[in-house]
């Protein structure tokens, strides 16, 4: 790691966060410090994909990333800039708001992911497709379908209405829009924000996608505060009706989140479900 770095790794210690991957923050000899993730027993390519999604972004030049310092097969790590939290200051939501429209107007060349690379901790593809009906219907609530019948994780009907979802998605999706280039897991704790109150973007699950789906997952969990979403609105007006349409975004985070956990998830995935029947 020391010769990927230019600099010896002098200091270490454990980082707390993630289900996954172990995470530590390092003092390097130059004087610089990193934050770096490792894995036990990872899957061929494991970090590849998270390191690609945070180049992706940062490339877009609208929202604070870290950069990717290092990339490491053996022993598999990724080694990012580290950022010192802070509190946010009167303009933070505001601001957020506004980078996300310009990172969403950056576009994507399609909806999935050109590399394919499969994204979370499922698995799910990225295959990318020309319309987002076609993408959110095979890339998401299909596998998602599959994957909750064989876990058992969701009743047999709520399966089959994310099915059924899945084949009407042109009528429930409001108006065409291209590709945006999404964060992909957009949640409160993947926002951070510095000492000087600016937002960074980490943990991606990086794609091409609706725009709307990154809104709805902020909104899922909370966390992001109302002059977020008018900064976002009016930087890049989101079309008429989209605050209905957020239950058809949360099914995919909320029906994963049932697979994983169970519990209120299941509820939850089901009244969403409730929700897009009678829209």
């Amino acid at each position: 790691m020391s010769e990927a770095l230019g600099a010896e790794v002098v200091t270490g210690a454990p980082v707390s966060g993630g289900d996954v991957a172990e995470s530590f923050r390092m003092g390097l000899a130059d004087g610089r410090t990193v934050f770096a993730k490792t894995h036990r027993r990872p899957p061929p390519g494991f970090f590849v994909t998270e390191a690609t999604g945070l180049t992706w972004l940062r490339d877009a030049g609208t929202v604070a990333v870290p950069e990717v310092l290092a990339l490491l097969d053996e022993p598999p790590a990724l080694v990012l800039e580290w950022v010192d939290e802070g509190a946010p200051s009167a303009t933070t939501e505001e601001d957020l708001g506004r980078a996300l429209a310009g990172l969403h107007r950056a576009g994507a060349p399609s909806f999935g992911r050109e590399d394919r690379r499969s994204t979370g901790s499922r698995g799910l593809p990225n295959e990318p497709h020309a319309t987002w009906a076609e993408a959110y219907a095979d890339n998401r609530l299909r596998p998602i379908a599959h994957l909750a019948r064989d876990a058992g994780a969701l009743p047999e009907p709520a399966c089959r209405d994310l099915e059924l979802v899945a084949d009407r998605l042109v009528e429930l999706g409001g108006p065409p829009e291209p590709p945006a280039r999404l964060h992909g897991d957009l949640w409160a704790g993947n926002r951070l924000v510095d000492a000087g109150g600016e937002n960074w973007l980490i943990d991606p699950a990086a794609h091409g996608g609706h725009r709307e789906f990154d809104l709805a997952m902020m909104r899922l969990f909370g966390g992001f505060g109302g002059d977020c979403f008018a900064a976002y609105d009016e930087v890049y007006p989101l079309a008429d009706g989209w605050e209905a349409r957020v239950p058809l975004h949360q099914l995919a985070p909320l029906a994963i989140h049932a697979i994983k956990f169970g519990g209120g998830y299941v509820g939850a995935t089901e009244r969403a479900l409730a929700a897009v029947r009678s829209s």
